[in-house]
């Protein structure tokens, strides 16, 4: 985490804000010795192959086929249902 004074950022926004980007760092700013606010990076994005590999091992042999299946005709350009799929987490 950085600290920052207000003037510091003002004069130097786009520097701050490409430096916050790349670093994912959080900035603290502080103006008369004081912290009055933070500026926080988004979370970086993830794309679907990505927010299902934190699905591994969750999930039970037919629901990965399924989803496995329908990743593989999505990228063939096709849409299919995928009715098979279900919350791993429900009981």
């Amino acid at each position: 985490m950085k600290t920052l004074s207000v003037t510091e950022v003002a004069r130097n926004f786009r520097a701050v804000l490409d430096s916050m980007e790349r670093d994912q760092e959080e900035i603290v700013l502080v103006r008369n010795r004081r912290q009055i606010a933070r500026l926080v990076p988004e979370a970086p994005r993830l794309d679907a192959l990505e927010v299902f590999g934190d699905l591994y091992r969750t999930l039970d042999e037919s629901t990965a086929r399924a989803l496995s299946a329908a990743l593989s005709s999505t990228r063939k350009g096709r849409r299919r249902r995928v009715s098979e799929l279900r919350n791993p987490w429900a009981g």
